[in-house]
């Protein structure tokens, strides 16, 4: 019976990577990104986040100047509107 010695590169598992990472040194590649123009459109600002930001700083005015008052009852309202369609 003949036994074989030991499979060096079972020893070495990344010995392929390395040797193909020494060969690709001189190679050198940049990664590179593309963006769609769907993507592009949609990081661009819209008029709604425009109104929504407009909404926003009337809301802080008030809430700075003491003069936002919060309505219980219409908050409740929401809630429960919120809720019962989700049921």
């Amino acid at each position: 019976m003949k036994i074989n010695g030991v499979n060096h590169s079972n020893i070495h598992p990344y010995k392929k990577a390395q040797e193909m990472a020494r060969l690709n040194q001189g190679a050198a590649r940049r990664d590179q990104i593309e963006i769609s123009p769907e993507a592009k459109q949609l990081l661009q600002k819209s008029h709604i986040t425009d109104e929504r930001q407009a909404k926003i700083d009337e809301i802080k005015a008030k809430v700075d100047a003491g003069q936002y008052k919060v309505d219980p009852q219409k908050t409740a309202e929401k809630f429960y509107e919120f809720w019962k369609g989700r049921s």
